[in-house]
């Protein structure tokens, strides 16, 4: 399920559209939009009655609690929905943490009613089925609806039924119920829900739908646009990303959180991100991460190229004092091909080289999967070859370590990559010469000095120097022993002692 909001004009063209009710609807399609670009004369000619009804007027961006912010104009001419129009937009406006400007917006007609004709209504998904609560007071001051609300809990395949002599407020719950289940909504709340002698009338709503169910309802749905929520612009780079997610069998995703932000991710793999930016937010990196997304599903080069050059396209456009930084990360892969993938983003890579320079952008990289000693390879060929530090980083290290030290946290090991052999495996790296017990990580980009050079060890007591037995045959005779025992020595000992408590099987 991938449950996005849609505007308040979608969710109510939806509901008027497909609701299948004995109870009367009110105001069905009585709605206008208004952007900056609107034609006031053409708009009063499409919907002749804004001229003759008193109206309601309130911004369509995904902000809830209009009414407590003062974010709704009542009760209004169009004279006067003009200029409260005129008031506000493209106005900054802060709701909570969230500053945004002000740029869409719904007019509708003014219904007068009292207060107890408002209602709440609420269907929400979760793990066992679909909740829906009730309270008989709706409204601005409706207060905390999950402690006063009636709740029904319907189950998976369950259905509402309601009889026929039942008020119709009960109908148009149960139709709105369908409605919901109909056109896979996740989140569908009215407040207020107005009821009157005349009918039902829907005056504010919430809602979202499951994304993933396009196939299922585009001939219902039609072509639906997801506004991003309020304070974060919609940008064009995000629909590229999105076209090409939609041509790929792969999974490719990109939104933009901060773009002047210092912290940079390309995840693979939809865990992983989710990971990495936890990780991020953990280590106090919330106000500086400025991207989320990730590439997964085994994308070819030339996909993993786009993804990545509209990546590093973003980051090197505004400068930030402490530079910027870039984390490759992932888990180990099932089947992508880590080589190929990397190839992609060093194309990239080496097509941004200046401006990644200019803008002083380190690399962090670590991956683990099919060909991914090939990856790390190309990847640390990259960080040589263009001058740009590049740190790289195998299965050895964990794969949220990089993150730590892309944002200071903890030091970045500059020492050789461990041979990838059995021994690695079964072995304390203390007992190798070549890679210190503390770490099994290489970073390509920077000479080794001669600091990171191991002291030799010294000779035991009673032997001479060099005689004593080097560290690479003793790691051969424990890698023997174990395969012996291993192959061998317990594939006997369970033989023997199958044999003696198996009856009728023949002694050795």
């Amino acid at each position: 399920m991938s449950a996005k909001a849609i505007s308040e004009q979608t969710g109510k063209e939806f509901l008027y559209k497909h609701i299948n009710t004995s109870a009367a609807v009110q105001n069905r399609f009585r709605y206008a939009t208004v952007t900056a670009e609107t034609d006031w004369d053409r708009l009063t000619q499409e919907h002749q009655w804004l001229l003759t009804q008193r109206l309601v007027v309130k911004p369509d961006q995904l902000i809830k609690r209009r009414g407590k912010l003062g974010l709704v104009g009542i009760n209004l001419d169009l004279q006067g929905v003009k200029d409260w129009v005129k008031s506000h937009l493209m106005k900054d406006t802060t709701v909570g943490r969230a500053k945004g400007v002000l740029k869409n917006f719904l007019i509708e007609p003014f219904v007068p009613h009292k207060q107890e004709e408002e209602f709440y209504v609420c269907i929400y998904a979760v793990r066992e089925g679909d909740i829906v609560l009730f309270h008989h007071e709706g409204g601005v001051e409706v207060g905390d609806v999950d402690a006063k609300a009636q709740k029904l809990m319907v189950a998976v395949n369950e259905k509402i039924i309601v009889e026929k002599h039942q008020y119709m407020l009960a109908s148009f719950i149960v139709g709105l119920f369908n409605l919901y289940e109909d056109l896979y909504f996740t989140y569908l709340e009215i407040n207020p829900l107005v009821v009157t002698t005349d009918g039902v009338y829907v005056l504010d709503m919430a809602a979202k739908i499951d994304a993933t169910a396009d196939f299922i309802c585009k001939s219902k749905w039609g072509d639906v646009e997801f506004p991003p929520p309020f304070g974060r612009e919609a940008y064009p780079e995000e629909a590229y990303i999105a076209d090409l997610d939609a041509k790929s069998g792969a999974s490719l995703k990109l939104t933009l959180l901060n773009p002047r932000g210092r912290i940079w991710t390309m995840v693979a793999g939809g865990g992983a991100s989710v990971v990495y930016s936890d990780t991020i937010c953990d280590l106090g990196g919330v106000d500086e991460l400025a991207n989320y997304g990730e590439y997964s599903g085994a994308p070819s080069e030339q996909q993993t190229y786009d993804y990545a050059k509209t990546i590093l396209s973003l980051m090197t456009r505004e400068k930030h004092p402490q530079g910027k930084v870039l984390i490759i990360g992932g888990s180990i892969a099932n089947f992508t091909n880590v080589a190929a993938t990397f190839k992609g983003i060093v194309r990239a890579i080496k097509d941004n080289q200046e401006p990644l320079k200019e803008h002083e952008v380190k690399i962090f990289v670590r991956r683990g999967g099919p060909n991914y000693q090939e990856g790390l390879r190309v990847m640390g060929e990259v960080g040589k070859t263009t001058g740009i530090p590049i740190h790289v980083f195998g299965t050895e290290t964990h794969m949220t370590a990089i993150v730590g030290m892309a944002m200071g946290h903890r030091p970045i090991p500059n020492l050789p990559p461990m041979a990838a052999h059995t021994a690695n495996f079964l072995l304390n790296a203390s007992n190798n010469t070549v890679t210190p017990a503390n770490t099994r990580t290489a970073s390509f980009s920077e000479p080794k000095t001669p600091n990171d050079v191991s002291p030799a060890k010294k000779s035991k007591a009673g032997l001479p120097a060099g005689n004593e037995i080097k560290p690479s045959f003793q790691a051969t005779l424990q890698v023997l022993l174990a395969h012996f025992c291993i192959f061998i020595f317990f594939p006997f000992l369970a033989f023997v002692f199958s044999s003696a408590l198996t009856p009728g099987l023949p002694p050795l």
